[in-house]
């Protein structure tokens, strides 16, 4: 289904100087088709406004209902670097520039906080437990 002909019309197109990008709403016109990949997007967006893949940035698609049309954003930096500075991590992550700190689940780090306060002003001696009434 990938070799369905796809269409790409862009709109409110801003040139952004401070963040070293362009912004702008795409509408995607996939008749027969459900829907088409972020990745392929970005190919395609990287074609149109001739630069890297590597700095495009789409996210926020919706299909509308009934099929055949989406309609998301779209950023296009100047430099990977910009990119790197100005993205949030989560955007990031998924197209595979950074990847995702490992921490302790957030249960665990609330449980480890609140033993330390167990703790607070008195020595620290190893295996110390709460005296109970």
């Amino acid at each position: 289904m990938a070799d369905q002909p796809v269409t790409l019309r862009t709109r409110k197109f801003l040139r952004n100087a401070l963040l070293g990008r362009k912004q702008m709403v795409v509408d995607v016109l996939h008749p027969n088709r459900a829907n088409v990949s972020k990745d392929e997007l970005r190919g395609k967006l990287s074609e149109l406004y001739k630069c890297n893949k590597d700095q495009v940035q789409c996210f926020g698609f919706r299909t509308q209902y009934g099929g055949g049309k989406s309609t998301g954003f779209a950023l296009i930096y100047d430099s990977s670097e910009a990119l790197k500075k100005f993205e949030p991590l989560h955007r990031l992550v998924r197209i595979g520039v950074t990847k995702k700190t490992e921490r302790a689940s957030r249960q665990q780090r609330k449980q480890r906080k609140n033993r330390s306060k167990e703790f607070r002003g008195t020595a620290k001696t190893k295996g110390a437990k709460k005296e109970k009434k």
